[in-house]
């Protein structure tokens, strides 16, 4: 046996082409009219779809350029404070009760779930009508601004 005289077992399978004439027809499988009939078409990109899809004028319902509070409740402050302690946003992060991108200024919540003990400060959070009577009922203070009507 030589080399010229070697052959396969199973011949290479030859794919499709599509368009060319033959047995496919005039529309060779892509159907009719559109954007899939042609040669070059691509589906439309996501990105445009995305642009699309935000309002030109925002109007009064587009809301989300507003920062969600990071949530933190009493019961997470008692076990992780000590008395006489001054929470800030600063302290909770230290502590690692919250955690937010380094230069982030975060927006802080504390609500009222759970009870409280010690005597505590709170600086520069947003604090619920319930946790701040649970807080002065304890013995603390809250130095910041209270949860407004509105609900942020």
């Amino acid at each position: 046996m030589y080399l010229h005289e070697i052959n396969r077992s199973h011949k290479n399978k030859t794919t499709k082409r599509v368009g060319r004439g033959g047995k496919r027809g005039a529309y060779s499988g892509r159907g009719m009219k559109g954007q899939g009939q042609h040669a070059s078409s691509a589906p439309r990109p996501e990105m445009r779809d995305i642009i699309k899809k935000i309002p030109k004028k925002r109007g009064y319902r587009f809301n989300s350029f507003t920062k969600n509070a990071y949530v933190v409740n009493l019961n997470t402050l008692e076990k992780a404070l000590k008395d006489g302690d001054t929470i800030t946003p600063g302290v909770l992060r230290k502590k690692g009760i919250v955690m937010f991108p380094k230069g982030e200024k975060p927006l802080i919540k504390i609500l009222g779930t759970g009870d409280i003990t010690k005597k505590i400060t709170v600086k520069g959070c947003l604090v619920s009508a319930s946790a701040a009577e649970k807080i002065s009922k304890a013995g603390g203070s809250v130095l910041a601004e209270k949860e407004s009507k509105e609900g942020k």
